[in-house]
């Protein structure tokens, strides 16, 4: 027996070693995640089966991987599409499916680190991830842009699952905007609107403050220096001051790639990569924290909706 004994203690620490409840000094020190419900990456395949006998719908974002700035990552949209979904899915029984990182951002190449991808591609990608979460028995799809720069191709997503698939799509964002609380987010604190404040700017990076906070690092943040066509800055006034016209005009041409010959890339209009000159460091955790309740709110409250007109068919 007095023979035993070591091999019984070596036995005991192998034991301990391999445990699944051993102190965190003996598994990654790196992890830090918790496991989110509906979020599909954290399934397993029973959870699938159970949530498809109480819903057939999922939240897919559509996201990118580009520049914000000195003080923004690079994956602003994809982690705030995430996150926004996951909130979602806490109140409504849908499945999250975050499909791909990056998007179309041609304008931001002049940054390091921005990956951008043809819009046919981005769109093939997420038809045929819809085709395979179909063969499994969801039907219905809210695709949630989380990027302007990929409004255009979100649609394009939405009518080919339309058109192409047994799914049924809708744009997340413009079928969630009749539920918004709009008195709510008139009456949350912001800047007034008499300065250029777009990509990476105080609304962004408020709601990353809000969503994402240990990414956000506010203390390398400075106003960008702008530089546009002059034409463009000559009805800047008018795009400010909420004329539809001039705002659509100044859109179609400001923000684009480099090779268009437009002048108006992000490294050709910002010296950091923000897209507006007020300082970053106005954004508050409080105007996120609104902006995305209101989101949030209006999602639920438009999948309730549709809930009630096409119950899941089994």
């Amino acid at each position: 027996m007095r023979r035993l004994l070591p091999i019984i203690a070596l036995l005991a620490a192998m034991a301990v070693l391999v445990s699944p409840g051993v102190a965190g000094a003996q598994t990654n020190p790196l992890w830090t995640e918790q496991k989110v419900t509906n979020y599909l990456p954290h399934m397993t395949v029973p959870e699938v089966r159970d949530l498809l006998t109480r819903t057939d719908m999922v939240i897919i974002p559509v996201a990118s991987l580009e520049q914000h700035g000195l003080h923004l990552p690079i994956g602003t949209d994809y982690l705030n599409g995430v996150e926004q979904a996951k909130l979602i899915a806490q109140r409504a029984d849908v499945l999250v499916a975050p499909i791909l990182l990056p998007g179309q951002s041609p304008y931001h190449m002049g940054f390091e680190g921005t990956i951008t991808l043809p819009s046919t591609l981005i769109q093939e990608v997420y038809v045929e991830a819809t085709k395979s979460l179909i063969e499994h028995g969801f039907k219905r799809f809210l695709i949630l842009n989380a990027h302007g720069g990929n409004t255009a191709i979100t649609k394009f997503i939405v009518d080919r699952i339309n058109q192409e698939t047994a799914g049924i799509a809708v744009d997340l964002g413009a079928v969630a905007g009749p539920f918004r609380d709009r008195e709510r987010m008139a009456a949350a604190p912001r800047p007034d609107g008499t300065v250029l404040d777009r990509h990476g700017g105080t609304p962004e990076t408020s709601s990353s403050l809000y969503l994402m906070p240990t990414l956000v690092n506010l203390a390398v943040a400075e106003p960008a220096d702008i530089r546009m066509p002059a034409h463009l800055e000559a009805i800047l006034p008018d795009v400010l001051a909420g004329d539809p016209t001039a705002t659509a005009v100044f859109l179609a041409e400001g923000l684009k790639a480099e090779s268009t010959g437009k002048g108006t890339s992000s490294a050709e209009m910002s010296s950091t990569g923000v897209w507006g000159s007020r300082d970053p460091k106005e954004a508050t955790v409080a105007r996120g924290r609104v902006a995305t309740e209101v989101f949030v709110d209006a999602a639920v409250g438009f999948i309730e909706r549709w809930n009630e007109l096409r119950p899941r068919q089994p």
